[in-house]
Formats: C-alpha cells, sequence, structure tokens
C-alpha cells in the first residue's frame, strides 16, 4: 500500500489512561475557543490526513510553503495550516485547552511560537489574489495577524450533524478497509457537490482501470450557497445504490473546509487521498476554483509538476458534457459534435437552476438526485416563507 505522506502515518490522538489525565489537566489550563474550520483541522493533523503535521505551523513552516511550497525539510506542501487568535494572553511555552463553541476540550497544544505574517504575499501566492470577495482571502483577512504554532493533542472529536457516524473514517481506516477488499489501485474523487452525469462518468472511467473508487465528499465548511452536506450525503446514497458496483466503491466522508485555493488545493486534496491509503486522484476542470480566479486546467498542471515527488498519480480528465447526439457523457477527446449538441455540466450550473426553482433535466443528473435536491430547495423556500411571516 502507498505510504503515507512524509513516510509515516501521524497519529495524535489521546486515548484511555492519556485522555482521561489530559482532561483533568484541562480543566487547569487557559480555554482558548477556536473557530469550527480549526476544529476540524485538529482533528485532521491527530487522525493522520495532514501527514507529515504534527500541529499547527510555525512560521518558518508557513513561510516556506508559501515561498516554496514544501515544509523545511523538503517535503511538499501547498497550503498552510494556521491557528490565528485574537487573544494576546497566551505565550510561547504555554499549554492551552482548545475549545469548541460549547466550550468542549477539543484538543491541548504546547504553544512553541507566537508570530505575525506577511498576509498580503501570503493570499497572493496562495489564493493568486487579495481580493476580500475570494472567501479564502476573508477567512485570512477576518481573523488578523496573530499566529500560535506547535503540536496538539486530540481529545475529543467534534461534533457530528445529520451525517451517520459510520462515514467518519479515520486514514488508519480506510487503509484497513482497502487492504480488507484487496484493493491495490484507489482512486479518490473529491467533490463539495452533489454527483452529477459529468461526476459520474469520471467515476465510472476511473473503475475501468482501477480495483475502486473512494467517493470523499468534504462536509467542512464551505460557501454559503453550496449544497449541505446531508443533502449531498443523500444524493451520494441513492447514486451508488442505483448506478454503480457497491462492491467497488467506498463512500466516507472529509471533515474538513474548503479554501477554495485553486491549483494548491489540488495538491493539497492530492496529499489528504495519499494518507487515506490512495494510489490516484481525480483531477478535473478548475479542481477546487472559484470564480475567475483560476485558470481551467491551472490545478491539472501543477498536479504534474508535483506528481513525481507527491506518488499518488493525478487522473486529469478535461470538461466533460452530456451530447444530445450521442445520447451520452463524453469530451472533447471522445465526441466529433458541434457545441451546439452540448449540454456542459457543473455545481456552479446546478446551484443556479435550484435557485430559481427550475427543474434540473435528466441529461444534468439522475432522477433520483434531482428528486432529492428539488424537495429540499421547495423545504428551504418554505422555512423562509415561515420565518418572514
Amino acid at each position: 500500500m502507498i505510504k503515507p505522506h512524509g513516510g509515516i502515518l501521524v497519529n495524535k490522538i489521546a486515548e484511555g489512561k492519556r485522555k482521561k489525565d489530559l482532561e483533568e489537566k484541562s480543566k487547569n489550563l487557559f480555554k482558548l475557543r477556536i473557530h469550527d474550520r480549526y476544529i476540524s483541522d485538529c482533528e485532521m493533523i491527530a487522525n493522520g490526513s495532514f501527514s507529515p503535521l504534527r500541529g499547527f505551523m510555525r512560521k518558518e513552516e508557513v513561510e516556506t510553503v508559501v515561498e516554496k511550497m514544501c515544509l523545511p525539510d523538503g517535503t511538499v506542501w501547498a497550503i498552510p495550516i494556521l491557528l490565528p487568535i485574537k487573544d494576546d494572553t497566551v505565550q510561547p511555552g504555554d499549554e492551552v485547552a482548545l475549545v469548541d463553541k460549547l466550550d468542549r476540550t477539543i484538543a491541548i497544544m504546547k504553544i512553541e511560537e507566537k508570530f505575525k505574517l506577511d498576509i498580503e504575499n501570503l493570499c497572493l501566492k496562495v489564493f493568486k489574489t487579495k481580493d476580500i470577495a475570494h472567501p479564502g482571502v476573508k477567512t485570512i483577512l477576518e481573523n488578523g495577524n496573530l499566529f500560535i504554532g506547535g503540536e496538539i493533542e486530540l481529545l475529543n472529536r467534534p461534533i457530528r450533524e445529520n451525517i451517520k457516524i459510520d462515514y467518519f473514517l479515520d486514514p488508519s481506516q480506510t487503509r484497513k478497509e482497502f487492504e480488507k477488499r484487496g484493493w491495490k489501485t484507489i482512486v479518490a474523487f473529491q467533490t463539495r457537490n452533489p454527483i452529477h452525469r459529468a461526476h459520474e462518468y469520471l467515476i465510472k472511467c476511473a473503475l475501468e482501470f482501477s480495483d475502486g473508487v473512494h467517493i470523499h465528499p468534504l462536509v467542512g465548511e464551505t460557501k454559503a450557497d453550496d449544497i449541505p452536506a446531508p443533502i449531498r450525503i443523500k444524493c451520494y446514497e441513492v447514486l451508488i445504490e442505483n448506478y454503480f458496483n457497491k462492491d467497488r466503491i467506498l463512500l466516507s466522508v472529509l471533515p474538513t473546509s474548503m479554501k477554495y485555493a485553486g491549483p494548491r488545493e489540488a495538491i493539497h486534496h492530492m496529499i489528504i487521498r495519499k494518507n487515506y491509503g490512495c494510489t490516484h486522484m481525480i483531477i478535473g476542470r478548475d479542481h477546487a476554483g472559484i470564480g475567475s480566479y483560476y485558470g481551467e486546467y491551472e490545478a491539472q498542471e501543477l498536479v504534474d509538476a508535483y506528481a513525481e515527488k507527491l506518488e499518488i498519480q493525478p487522473i486529469k480528465f478535461e470538461h466533460s458534457f452530456y451530447c444530445k447526439r450521442c445520447e451520452n457523457m463524453a469530451s472533447t477527446k471522445t465526441c466529433p459534435h458541434p457545441l451546439k449538441d452540448h449540454i456542459y455540466l457543473s455545481g456552479t450550473k446546478l446551484r443556479e437552476m435550484l435557485r430559481e426553482g427550475k427543474r434540473p433535466p435528466k441529461e444534468f443528473s439522475r432522477l433520483e438526485v434531482i428528486d432529492i435536491l428539488m424537495e429540499w430547495i421547495e423545504n428551504l423556500k418554505s422555512d423562509e416563507s415561515t420565518n418572514k411571516s
């Protein structure tokens, strides 16, 4: 099986007596409340998803990632994992309890460094813009310019809401599942949208040469107009039940937030899926992009440049579409017909149609998926109408 990034799968989850001792200790520590997106980062660090990281990054690590796209030891890394703070009372050398909005202690952190950064340079290098309309830039700028770095140890998982607990698998668990199934070549499929026909086409193409596909939707924080994770999970379930060979699909969820960092986030997603045990990953058009900040195939170009060092291999697809003449999904590589016969599909287009109350056509997605989405949007509008009255 493919080795974790950096060679060792990190485990910073306190268990048994160690957990009890740390929980008792945490009662006397300074409680630092952090946002849900950083709560999820605690879990991603602790369960090995962010291997080889063992905590939130220190200044040298951040600056090396920003400038060179690697950690100080040369290991490829694309996106800084930061912990911003508003409270200036904590100091290097302190141990603090990182708590959620309910004051549950999630992790204990030993602060190794407190620092500031060149925020504008970070945004330009990571997101290719300093436009506050970009959600990744907005998050950075809103949180100020004070950060702490250091190792963490996880005591409690984030609260799971409206998604089956069975879908939350750590990298060690997916690796065991792949071994149990005898899979050698495993393709990861990243999504923050319901799977439409273009996605289904990509997954089925990947299944033709691999042992299995790990459908791994991101269920952490996304943009406000993205379709909620529980609704998306229903769509994945109905598709797998009716249109895929279930023996060759593993569905689990990724509890991290979207950064919308385009090419760099494609690298980030590949590192994560490598840690989960995947050998390949689908990188489609404008992976992790938003608006017009990145070129359509810029992510594919960047992952190509780093594929050898990453070891997990990218599977690159052109923009897929439904061809009315072919009566099937296709791409420019396989379809000879003119543009007027093509129906281009995207998550953005889907969200637009739903907001306008339009039912997406069967060429866009399976009828079962459309039914789930229409029921959701109708319930949403009904709730909004009730609240207004």
